[in-house]
Order: C-alpha cells, then sequence, then structure tokens
C-alpha cells in the first residue's frame, strides 16, 4: 500500500489466525482480468471462453499441464467464474472405482466445471467410464450380471472438464485426445512474481517496497506458490526484527535465515547438487540412486526439486542419468579439485573392479 506521493505505508499484520487464513485464499484472482502471468495461456483462454460464451455452449473440455504451484488449480477456479458456473473439485486417487466417478457426473448441472486434478493417477477403470462421459455426455453402466446383465445408457448434462496435471505423459492416448484445449504452464518471469508479491502484499495489507519485492521474486523458483510462501516468512522476519516494512535487505536477511539462497535454492537442492558433484564425480547417477542417497523418494526428487535445476541449467538429464553442470558447480563454490577427486575416485573404483573381473576370467581360463 502507498500513499499518495507514492512512499508506501505502514500497515498492522493482521492479528486474527482466521482472519489470515481468508486473506491467504484471496490471493488466488478471480477473473482472467486479475491473472498475472502466463499472457499466452490466459488470451487462448479468453478466446475459448469468449467464443462459447456466444454460442451458449459450454467451454470445451481443458488440459493443463506444468510444474507444480504455477496455477492449474486457479486456472480452473477462473474457468468456472468467466463461465459463470459452478465448479465441483476432485482428484485422480480419489476416484478409485467408477461408481465414485458416475455420482459426480449425475450430479452436475448443465455448464458446470468438473476440475479433477492429478489426473495422470486416475485407475484405468475409471478413465474407460470417463470415456463417453467426455465425448457424448453420457455414461454406460451395467446392471445385474451373468445372462440378465444389461447395459444402461445414462444422459448427462453438457458439463466442461478440467483437467490438471504435473506429468502429461503418462496420460493415456485415449483420454489427452478428449481434450480439445491445451495448455502447458511455464515458470513465471521475475517481473511477473515482482507484480505477485506486490498483489499479495497489497490484499494481506503488508508493507514493501519495490526492491524487496524484487528479491522475493528473484528466490521464488519461478513459482507463485513459492513466492507467496516466502512473502508470508518475510513477513513475520520483518515484523519480529524489523519495523514490519519489507525492504531489500529484511528480505534477503530473512530468506538467508529460511535457507533460500540468490538463486532461491534450498538446503534439499543444494544437497541434490553437492551430491551429484562429490559423492558421484559429477554423474551421470540415476534417480533411484540418488533419493536413497539423500533418504527422498525419488517421485519428489523428480517432480519438486529436478524442474526448476534443469530450468535454470543447474542440471542435465542424459540417457545415463543425471549431471551438474559446470554453473551448478560455480554457484556451490565447489573447487574444481574437490570435483576430480571425487571423479577420480569413481574412476579408480571402476578401475579396480575392472582389473578383478580380469583376473577372474583369466583363473577360470586356467
Amino acid at each position: 500500500m502507498t500513499k499518495a506521493d507514492g512512499m508506501p505505508t505502514h500497515k498492522q499484520p493482521v492479528a486474527d489466525p482466521a482472519a489470515d487464513e481468508q486473506f491467504i485464499r484471496s490471493l488466488r484472482p478471480k477473473t482472467l482480468d486479475e491473472c498475472i502471468g502466463q499472457a499466452r495461456v490466459v488470451e487462448g483462454l479468453r478466446i475459448s471462453i469468449q467464443a462459447a460464451k456466444e454460442r451458449g455452449e459450454s467451454l470445451d473440455h481443458v488440459l493443463l499441464h506444468g510444474p507444480p504451484g504455477l496455477g492449474k488449480t486457479t486456472l480452473a477456479n477462473v474457468i468456472a467464474h468467466e463461465m459463470g458456473a459452478n465448479i465441483v473439485t476432485t482428484s485422480g486417487p480419489a476416484l478409485e472405482r467408477g461408481g465414485d466417478l458416475m455420482g459426480v457426473l449425475t450430479n452436475l448441472q448443465s455448464g458446470d466445471v468438473l476440475f479433477i486434478d492429478e489426473i495422470h493417477r486416475l485407475s484405468r477403470a475409471v478413465e474407460e467410464f470417463l470415456y463417453p462421459a467426455m465425448e457424448d455426455f453420457c455414461v454406460n453402466f451395467v446392471i445385474e450380471k451373468g445372462a440378465h446383465a444389461r447395459t444402461l445408457r445414462y444422459q448427462l448434462r453438457p458439463f466442461t472438464m478440467v483437467g490438471a496435471t504435473t506429468r502429461a505423459g503418462l496420460l493415456s492416448s485415449p483420454l489427452r485426445e478428449r481434450f480439445g484445449i491445451f495448455h502447458h504452464l511455464d515458470f513465471f518471469s521475475v517481473g511477473d512474481l515482482v507484480m505477485v508479491v506486490r498483489r499479495s502484499a497489497s490484499i494481506l495489507g503488508i508493507s514493501i517496497t519495490e526492491d524487496g519485492a524484487a528479491t522475493i521474486a528473484r528466490r521464488s523458483r519461478g513459482t507463485p506458490r513459492i513466492a507467496n510462501r516466502l512473502l508470508r516468512r518475510v513477513r513475520d522476519y520483518a515484523q519480529v526484527r524489523a519495523d514490519g516494512m519489507i525492504a531489500e535487505g529484511v528480505a534477503a536477511e530473512a530468506l538467508a535465515f529460511e535457507g533460500v539462497d540468490g538463486h532461491g535454492l534450498d538446503a534439499l537442492d543444494r544437497d541434490l547438487l553437492r551430491t551429484i558433484a562429490t559423492v558421484y564425480g559429477g554423474g551421470p547417477v540415476g534417480i533411484e540412486a540418488l533419493g536413497a542417497t539423500l533418504n527422498e523418494e525419488a517421485q519428489t526428487l523428480e517432480e519438486v526439486v529436478e524442474p526448476y535445476l534443469l530450468k535454470i541449467g543447474f542440471l542435465t538429464r542424459t540417457p545415463a542419468g543425471r549431471r551438474v553442470t559446470s554453473a551448478a558447480l560455480d554457484h556451490l563454490e565447489l573447487a574444481a579439485s574437490e570435483h576430480h577427486r571425487a571423479q577420480n575416485q569413481g574412476e579408480l573404483f571402476e578401475e579396480r573392479d575392472g582389473n578383478a573381473e580380469t583376473g577372474k576370467r583369466g583363473n577360470a581360463m586356467t
């Protein structure tokens, strides 16, 4: 918030936890005009929604895919708001049987939006149940068994399904092809994240300078969800250790206290890079081996940690495994001698194993 002369004003933080949670939920934009970033996606949705409304039809089914925290759930709610429809939210793991989906589909009103998060985790039986619902707005289910089995066709009201996934490649081709609109969400630019931070600060009543917002934005890994989380942590730090104003220095101190460095890497990111560099000689190394070394789930590393490291060029994927780049070594300030020492140790073990295998073959021949 600013005064008329452009200087930031000091506003007391919200004291009531319940009210604070309500503020946090209100950070999500409700209309396309309020959306920041993802300009191509927003404009594409704007055209599709306007065309559907002019024809008086439901919007075609939409598939949103991209890394976590970029706004897939937010866009699903925006689509429902722009279409003037209700939204019903569920997730792939929650729909275990066709009967679970049947109850959801039959309760949808005309034009409603059905949002399925983590749609790549739908079971095959539920997928098969979903095909006619998406294509013909009907469901077929079998009653009775054996010689008396019959198939009943139940007509549904027209609806829009919005699917969200972080792993579009895991969707089966029949399901993927039934979506009419595809949008990939990419990481936000620093400029867009600055606007996200300033908008959230205004809603939450946080006093912040332009440089303070930029400091948070640069360390947010290109992700609005992380930017809003870091903003709240910096707010707490500024309230206790400073005068409540988030300036550049206060933001940098708070984020360093939280273990977030200048590139937005946290302790797990640095541990992964350092492990590949020092334990595995820079790579290549498989994701399962990394997970075992770091005591983390391989899926967590693959879906949460790796995408940003790949984006900023600190990590590469090869058919043989993951490798760290020279930029990552420079960022970690690892001496070249330390990296080469680990690499030479790996070569030494390989040579020793090779000599042992040769000795075994020689003994077998004699």
